[in-house]
């Protein structure tokens, strides 16, 4: 009877932990809306067609090849390395699924973090391709180093204390300030350093920045809203069981930190933008400064003291301020501050736990341990950034090489809207792009036809234009609504 009643008792654990962590996972998954929505409304009506898809493709790419490839190399059998079991999910036990969708939802975090720094000039097989590299290699290798219990950054080292004890330190990442964020962030770098800035961005006369806004402020702010909805969950799903000794309170103490420091962050970076920006209250900069904070408590968040996380706050909106200036300076464009958010944040993450972390920091101990936890952080980031940066820059190195990286001057002027997806996302009167504009001289035209050559010359110039432009997304017998007035 005792057995009997111990075995229901570890059945109805183990049940609460999967819904826990499936639960987690959707919410993680709806993520996916919100960075679609924030870069749809931050680039201009003629691109929104084109970001939209690209971020609902993350989700399908990342679910084929997280399945086939990616939870293989992040969790299989193998060595400190790589795995090499499970290949499509064969053999993998049915009490790992739950873990496994959530990994699957940090996968594609990881690859749509990119496509915010390379929109509305990326050509978008590129996106694709970088996408199904992202998801079924560079990121599970980096948390098969930092997650699996045989990854190289997990076991760390033996060492021996000054007292003649043994004891380990190891690189330490909760929920991914290096592992997702500082991964996504680097490859948002390299991209858009090879891409280029997009047509406009910097003045030809005097170098200086120009501002391309989007064309959506409402729409990106939902966006960002869902973000921050789905970060608590992102953060405090991290835990992956709530039975576990301690492990509800962690959960807890994961989801009040990320929103003690994102609201800092927010709040110091609407104060930055006002004194030392444009000197406007910024909606979208307040956004990001929260988001950004957030980024920076991921490492650390379910062991953080509530007063770190406003230190780690205040120093995640100053790595966004820099980061956002300096790739100015260097003319790099990033059209929704991705490197800023994601690799500022991850950065200071990443560091700030050895300082911040109780009882093992710098700030509460300071001896070889505690040295040697910077140290190990130091060192898993640094790995971080130069894998991910080596094969970003040979990715996009061999796209550019083949011209399948950027979209035609032309295309990019216009929009991708109507030749890539043959989709408004706007009635034509109220889509600023520039394909409606030969069927405007066509229109008038028109007006200034009369008599009987009417049928003849309208004829044989909508026929010019139809066979000039492959890009009219309507039939021959209809287009798009234009106002000849």
């Amino acid at each position: 009877m005792m057995n009997l009643t111990e075995n229901n008792l570890q059945d109805l654990k183990d049940n609460v932990d999967q819904i826990f962590v499936v639960l987690m996972g959707i919410i993680v998954m709806l993520m996916q809306a919100g960075f679609a929505f924030l870069e749809a409304g931050s680039v201009r009506s003629k691109n929104t067609t084109n970001i939209l898809i690209k971020n609902l493709l993350d989700s399908f790419v990342a679910g084929i090849t997280y399945w086939i490839v990616g939870y293989t190399v992040a969790y299989g059998k193998g060595n400190s390395f790589i795995g090499w079991t499970y290949w499509a999910s064969h053999d993998l036990p049915l009490s790992s699924f739950g873990i496994y969708f959530f990994q699957y939802t940090f996968a594609a975090t990881a690859a749509t973090i990119v496509s915010g720094a390379l929109a509305e000039r990326c050509e978008f097989m590129a996106y694709i391709v970088y996408s199904i590299v992202i998801t079924g290699f560079i990121y599970p290798v980096v948390s098969r180093w930092a997650w699996d219990p045989a990854g190289w950054l997990f076991v760390g080292g033996v060492y021996t204390g000054d007292n003649g004890e043994e004891f380990n330190v190891n690189y330490q990442d909760y929920a991914g300030s290096g592992a997702v964020h500082a991964l996504g962030g680097v490859a948002a770098l390299v991209g858009a350093a090879l891409l280029g800035p997009r047509k406009g961005r910097f003045s030809k006369q005097n170098k200086m920045a120009v501002t391309l806004r989007g064309h959506s402020v409402p729409l990106a702010a939902f966006g960002g809203f869902i973000l921050l909805f789905g970060f608590l969950a992102f953060n405090g799903g991290s835990q992956l069981d709530l039975t576990g000794e301690g492990s509800a309170v962690a959960v807890s103490l994961s989801v009040v930190n990320t929103m003690i420091s994102g609201s800092v962050s927010a709040m110091i970076s609407l104060l930055m933008n006002r004194v030392f920006g444009d000197s406007k209250w910024s909606l979208l900069k307040t956004l990001n400064g929260a988001l950004t904070g957030m980024v920076a408590t991921c490492s650390g968040c379910n062991v953080y003291r509530p007063w770190s996380c406003a230190i780690l706050g205040l120093l995640g909106a100053g790595a966004f301020k820099l980061t956002a200036f300096t790739l100015e300076k260097l003319y790099i464009d990033d059209p929704l501050d991705v490197v800023g958010v994601h690799l500022g944040g991850g950065i200071i993450g990443v560091i700030a736990l050895a300082f911040l972390k109780p009882e093992e920091g710098i700030i509460f101990q300071q001896n070889r341990k505690s040295a040697l936890f910077l140290g190990w952080q130091i060192l898993g980031l640094t790995t971080i950034i130069v894998w991910t940066a080596g094969l970003c820059f040979i990715m996009f190195g061999i796209l550019k090489l083949f011209d399948k990286l950027r979209v035609s001057p032309e295309l990019e002027e216009k929009g991708l809207d109507i030749p890539k997806h043959g989709e408004n996302a706007y009635p034509s009167e109220a889509y600023g792009h520039g394909w409606e504009k030969e069927l405007e001289e066509i229109l008038q035209e028109i007006e200034s036809i009369k008599g009987d050559d009417l049928k003849g010359n309208l004829t044989k110039r909508i026929g010019q234009h139809i066979n000039k432009s492959k890009y009219v997304s309507a039939p021959s017998n209809e287009f798009p609504e234009v106002n000849p007035h």
